[in-house]
């Protein structure tokens, strides 16, 4: 049998290493290795879903989504991250994920830049390299953020795009409002595009979400109803941009999906306009469970600061990959910090999107195991 030549660029990357662990772990294990809310899909939203399946609503939509939802999304952003997009532009994608690709594959030429943290999540760096582009790393600064200066100081003329993530995977860190305001400002400076991944926007515990997007127009703004509604499954996403980007996304859109979900559209249209208290439900949750994970951690010798959003802590250790590994083969789930880029060396990063009663128990096992 010949060999068969594969594509240098999906050769050279590796599987995420979050699906790796997942995946690998047994079914007894508790895990704390997966970004996914330990909560069901609200009642409202199933229902909207079960009556579009009942009503035949299974069949293709318009490539971009729904009208409804559309607007519902346009009427969103005006009331709660401040600026203005119209229907016409945004797109309804299959997940957060779908939306980050379309944008990069619009974006990237060969060889392009793309400023992405270092550690940062997983998708960022496999992504640019798939479709030809360079990534160009940003540490972090002390409070695990990206800073303008350190941006700045790595712009080139390739520089095409930054990928920013507030609230922030792996790091729980929310960048400041000046923060945001500056690299919007240098996004326009140089004429590069933000992409701004804002899944985790409702999950703030200090401080505030800031839209880069209100500051600038060079902004590609991702989100989805994923971690916001515990929609993991249900795959839906959305992004806004002004209608330059609309009009090249689309077209990467609509010959890799088509069209998002139907009967998730239905969903999310539910979710989007419907009550809001189980986010604030979730949020509190979230809030007691982070404050006794990081007592925790520090009470073992774990540094661990004070996460401000999302749902993840990440604590310094002495090597990544061994106290994984460790953790793992003691039947709690945690991700090795490298999993995120190799400044995540010296980190594991620990998931509190599981029950209290999971996190106090797997406290125990790391006070026996470390």
């Amino acid at each position: 049998m010949k060999e068969i030549k594969f594509s240098e660029n999906v050769s050279r990357i590796d599987t995420s290493g979050i699906r790796k662990i997942f995946e690998a772990a047994g079914s007894n294990a508790i895990n704390l290795g997966l970004g996914q809310p330990d909560f069901d899909t609200p009642e409202h939203i199933k229902a909207a879903a079960i009556k579009a399946i009942n009503e035949g609503f299974t069949g293709y939509t318009v490539g971009p989504g729904i009208p409804e939802l559309r607007g519902a999304l346009s009427h969103k952003f005006q009331e709660e991250n401040g600026f203005s997009v119209s229907p016409q532009e945004i797109i309804v994608t299959s997940g957060a994920s779908e939306a980050l690709t379309v944008a990069l594959a619009a974006l990237l030429n060969t060889g392009d830049e793309v400023l992405i943290s270092n550690p940062g999540f997983v998708s960022y760096n496999a992504l640019t390299e798939i479709l030809n582009g360079k990534v160009v790393s940003v540490p972090l600064a002390e409070d695990l953020t990206m800073k303008p200066d350190s941006v700045l100081e790595r712009i080139t003329p390739k520089t095409k795009a930054i990928i920013l993530n507030s609230p922030s995977n792996p790091t729980g860190a929310v960048s400041s409002r000046a923060d945001i305001k500056a690299l919007a400002e240098i996004a326009d400076d140089h004429n590069i595009t933000i992409i701004s991944d804002e899944v985790y926007e409702y999950f703030i515990y200090e401080g505030e979400h800031v839209s880069p997007a209100s500051y600038s127009d060079n902004v590609i703004t991702v989100n989805a109803t994923s971690k916001s509604y515990a929609m993991t499954g249900w795959r839906l996403g959305y992004l806004a941009a002004r209608k330059e980007y609309i009009a090249q996304m689309l077209k990467v859109h609509q010959y890799v999906q088509a069209c998002a979900n139907s009967i998730a559209q239905k969903a999310a249209y539910a979710a989007v306009t419907g009550p809001k208290d189980s986010i604030n439900v979730m949020r509190e949750e979230f809030r007691k469970r982070r404050d006794v994970l990081v007592k925790g951690l520090n009470e073992l010798g774990m540094e661990c600061a004070l996460p401000k959003g999302a749902f993840y802590a990440f604590p310094r250790v002495s090597n990544s990959a061994e106290v994984a590994s460790k953790m793992i083969s003691n039947g709690v789930v945690v991700v090795p910090g490298t999993a995120f880029g190799s400044a995540g060396d010296g980190y594991i990063r620990i998931s509190y999107a599981a029950s209290m009663k999971d996190i106090e128990k797997a406290l125990s096992i790391m006070e026996k195991v470390l």
